[in-house]
């Protein structure tokens, strides 16, 4: 299996059988976000705990397979992550997947890498982009405590 295979099998696998696709209990922090032009719309909600550790991470939502892979698989890597630790994570998915080649975050395994990484051939595609950084860019904002929906065309 070459590596474009592997990518989109993650992609499909994530897509089809989205992890983390509940409401956490106890939430603490939330935001909502939308992709208006294909109508990607996903609700992440975190729980923080007295340290700003992910505890528990989810999002309910539907979308494209590139929409709730990316929700997907960001649930799973940042949980039990540090506040901090998921910023500087979002900040290297989002200049990867925009402009840079690759991911220079060193709190990241070589297998989260080449999860991340899966989504990277959506940068070929700038409609695309959108479906894989709404999820992020929610993030951020229940992160934030903004209450500002996430529009991507705003």
């Amino acid at each position: 299996m070459n590596l474009k295979e592997l990518y989109q099998e993650i992609i499909l696998d994530h897509g089809k059988n989205p992890r983390n696709l509940r409401k956490t209990d106890n939430y603490n922090k939330d935001a909502k976000g939308h992709n208006p032009l294909c109508g990607d719309n996903v609700h992440v909600f975190l729980k923080l705990d007295e340290n700003k550790k992910v505890d528990d991470i989810s999002f309910e939502g539907s979308g494209c397979a590139i929409s709730m892979a990316s929700a997907s698989i960001m649930t799973d890597l940042v949980r039990g992550k540090e506040e901090a630790e998921v910023k500087e994570i979002v900040t290297d998915f989002l200049d990867m997947i925009k402009e840079k080649d690759d991911l220079n975050s060193k709190l990241l395994n070589d297998d989260e890498k080449t999860k991340l990484m899966c989504l990277s051939g959506v940068k070929q595609y700038p409609m695309r982009v959108k479906c894989a950084t709404l999820s992020w860019h929610t993030l951020t904002s229940a992160i934030d405590n903004s209450q500002e929906v996430i529009n991507t065309e705003s």
